[in-house]
């Protein structure tokens, strides 16, 4: 019996593969295997995230702590007055510098997602775009409005996507200035009030 060679067996698979259907399904496995990425690279952003709140929770308990026993030595409504001060200055720091490192690691994990999300979307439009060409290829004579028609259809979604993807980049990036300018404009307020 005729097993055939790897020159047969390359023949097949790339039979195989300009198969619509098996162009798709590949192009399935590929989202799939996207997809399981994205949620790994989520997770290890929520343990980024619970990683810094305990690092917080674990110094804000230990600061309260010594803020109460040092109130509960104050003598004087003046020592009570430069303690508090003391104190919140640079709680205040501290605080716009935890919400500066909660928004690194929101945007560290959007980044990659973003970017894995665009490299999935381009494999698929090349992959639909691959089966389209075949179905054109072999599609029966009399048919060539209802293809040019589909082909048209399919070009305008690619671009809807690619104006979809431009527009979210767009106003990420405007979210992403505009959490910083107002994280610094906050962290100059409360460093003039403390000084007051």
């Amino acid at each position: 019996m005729f097993t055939g060679g790897p020159c047969v067996s390359t023949l097949f698979k790339e039979t195989e593969m300009n198969n619509p259907a098996e162009q798709i399904i590949a192009a399935n496995k590929a989202n799939l295997e996207a997809l399981e990425g994205s949620a790994k690279k989520a997770y290890v952003g929520v343990e980024k995230l619970v990683d810094l709140n305990m690092a917080a929770s674990k110094a804000a308990l230990g600061e309260s702590f010594s803020y109460a026993q040092a109130v509960l030595s104050v003598k004087t409504p003046q020592e009570f007055m430069t303690l508090q001060t003391s104190f919140f200055q640079p709680l205040a720091e501290k605080s716009a510098a935890y919400f500066q490192h909660v928004q690194s690691i929101a945007t560290e994990g959007s980044a990659d997602f973003v970017k894995q999300l665009e490299a999935g979307m381009a494999d698929a439009q090349k992959a639909i775009g691959v089966s389209v060409d075949q179905l054109v290829k072999n599609a029966p004579a009399g048919s060539e409005a209802a293809v040019a028609a589909f082909q048209s259809a399919l070009t305008q979604g690619q671009k809807a996507v690619e104006t979809a993807q431009a527009t979210i980049k767009k106003a990420s990036a405007t979210a992403q200035a505009n959490f910083t300018a107002a994280s610094k404009q906050t962290t100059d307020l409360v460093k003039k009030a403390t000084k007051v």
